[in-house]
């Protein structure tokens, strides 16, 4: 979703009930989550399962999808609320107002992380094809396709917050819907005297 599809979803989600980005202090997203969830709030953490390996014994652990972030569903109005929760450092604003974080974002988020046992953290993508799922439990879902190490993933981006989450996918079950479009950059004006 590029700046203006943004601003046209933000401009018709006004019936609806927002989410909402915050910003934590590192390794304080699930403190937060849990302490804005005793304080009556809806939030999102979504969670992938890594294996760490120390020299004597390996742990299965969940960590947070997209570090230092966690979603709240509504809220604004108790703002002091929830800049008062431990570990929170901000709201995600946008034009000096709280971001609303697109809801055709979240649900693919929602769905990777509900439907793919292997998902990871994936670095930000700004080039390659657009992709959309043709089958399966992701079927509709829209991404970019990678390749790692052989293996075709598909790049589900929160554009709003640079972040990106990439899940196993065999590349016959993707079609392609085109490339992301470049943005274009202001031509140079020389004024000569």
């Amino acid at each position: 979703m590029h700046l203006a599809e943004m601003k046209s979803e933000i401009q018709s989600a006004t019936g609806a009930p927002n989410w909402y980005a915050l910003f934590t202090r590192h390794q304080h997203e699930k403190a937060v989550a849990f302490a804005l969830s005793n304080k009556s709030h809806e939030v999102y953490l979504p969670l992938y399962r890594s294996v760490h390996r120390w020299q004597d014994r390996a742990k299965a652990l969940w960590l947070p999808l997209f570090p230092c972030y966690v979603f709240i569903r509504e809220g604004m109005d108790r703002q002091l609320q929830i800049l008062t929760t431990p570990g929170l450092i901000h709201i995600v604003k946008w034009g000096g107002r709280p971001a609303i974080v697109p809801k055709t974002q979240l649900d693919a988020i929602r769905q990777v992380v509900e439907c793919c046992p292997t998902v990871e953290t994936h670095p930000y993508l700004q080039s390659g094809d657009r992709v959309r799922v043709k089958s399966g439990p992701l079927m509709g879902l829209e991404g970019i396709l990678t390749r790692k190490k052989g293996v075709a993933r598909l790049v589900v981006s929160m554009e709003m917050l640079g972040r990106s989450a990439a899940v196993e996918i065999d590349g016959l079950n993707v079609e392609r819907i085109g490339p992301i479009p470049v943005p274009k950059l202001p031509s140079r004006v020389s004024v000569s005297a």
